[in-house]
């Protein structure tokens, strides 16, 4: 029997809860992280108020704040029904990040520095997608105010810029690749982040996007699957951080080895199954990265050849990886689901200068494994 996926069956699995712990101490880790990243001590928190009706997430490693950063506290604030600080965040996105003029105008700067001084010019197109998705969720959970707090209308023409950018002639550059509807690393390039795919956002922009856009993602959502299954190694699972359309990994970098955007790949697919069961074929992807984890420790996690071979380089972000190994169990039909889950059930927030991406993914897969990250459907505000 076909799995059906939490946007037809309104239910989410509680993982957690599946395995043995509580609900009351499965809310109370939830909020416990979310109390730590954005409102804890110096040794955990990323979230920061700035002025009276803005807030950044900091990049503690390279002190910026990133698009991936400022989109990941918004979709994090509106699963914890925290509109104060997604609209401060939102805020400080619109102030500091969003280009009005040259070849990105209607994308944001990827990089500020804390005082909204940019540090590039150009996009990273997983900031945006992400910021559309949470948008739309916060238009449904909140419902719509004045601009720039009419989060359906932001949501919506920034995915149609993101698609129809440069058909104007303006020489700009679209984010998606038109004839193999696969989101670009940056928009000049022509290849591809498989971290950046989530089929998952893509089905829901196909319901709620501009009408003359929705088929796009509807195919959009299907190419990713299928990328999925050509960038992620057919043995070990891993994908490359940068690969081309083909699948095939981008090393002109150094970027065509299993590393830190890798990571989230596994999350990804997760949840893709969770909230769509669209393509349970995912599982096995799921199922051989959680293979080639099992006998690894955490300690001595590395830089991995897509075919497992490990470099001399440490993990930069193993708590992150703990998180996404964890995330996968949604998804996951093998045998060491459990030992992910409660690896990461034993693992604490990562303090530090580089806890800033280990924290949000590690916040990602507490929502995802406790039901806590969900689908946000239309009227959700009229039915309170």
């Amino acid at each position: 029997m076909k799995r059906l996926g939490s946007f037809y069956t309104g239910r989410y699995r509680n993982v957690f809860k599946e395995y043995g712990f509580s609900e009351q101490e499965i809310q109370d880790r939830v909020q416990d992280t979310w109390t730590k990243l954005f409102e804890g001590s110096e040794e955990t928190r990323i979230y920061y108020d700035a002025g009276d009706d803005m807030g950044y997430m900091l990049d503690t490693g390279n002190l910026d704040v990133r698009t991936e950063g400022m989109s990941y506290g918004m979709m994090i604030a509106v699963q914890m029904d925290r509109q104060d600080i997604f609209d401060r965040l939102w805020k400080w996105t619109m102030d500091y990040m969003y280009l009005t003029t040259g070849t990105h105008t209607g994308y944001f700067a990827w990089s500020c520095n804390p005082d909204g001084t940019r540090r590039s010019e150009g996009p990273a197109p997983d900031g945006e997608e992400y910021f559309a998705m949470a948008l739309l969720f916060a238009s449904h959970r909140w419902g719509d105010r004045e601009e720039p707090y009419d989060y359906g209308t932001q949501a919506r023409r920034l995915l149609h810029t993101c698609l129809h950018n440069g058909e104007d002639g303006s020489g700009r550059y679209p984010m998606w690749n038109p004839d193999h509807k696969l989101i670009k690393f940056i928009p000049e390039c022509e290849f591809s982040d498989p971290s950046y795919h989530v089929p998952h956002f893509y089905e829901l922009f196909a319901d709620w996007a501009y009408p003359e856009d929705r088929p796009f993602w509807k195919e959009a959502a299907v190419a990713s699957r299928a990328y999925l299954h050509k960038s992620c190694h057919p043995d070990t699972g891993l994908a490359p951080e940068y690969a081309y359309y083909d699948g095939t990994p981008n090393n002109e970098r150094g970027y065509g080895h299993f590393f830190s955007d890798s990571y989230r790949v596994a999350a990804n697919i997760g949840l893709d199954m969770e909230w769509y069961g669209a393509d349970e074929s995912l599982s096995d992807i799921a199922n051989r990265i959680q293979d080639f984890f099992a006998d690894k420790d955490p300690a001595d996690y590395r830089r991995y050849t897509i075919e497992g071979e490990p470099f001399e380089e440490k993990s930069l972000h193993p708590v992150g990886l703990i998180a996404t190994n964890a995330m996968a169990s949604l998804a996951a039909t093998g045998p060491h689901a459990r030992k992910h889950v409660e690896l990461l059930w034993n693992t604490p927030v990562r303090t530090g200068d580089r806890r800033y991406y280990d924290n949000c993914l590690y916040m990602f897969a507490m929502l995802a494994l406790s039901g806590n990250y969900r689908i946000w459907m239309p009227n959700e505000h009229a039915r309170k």
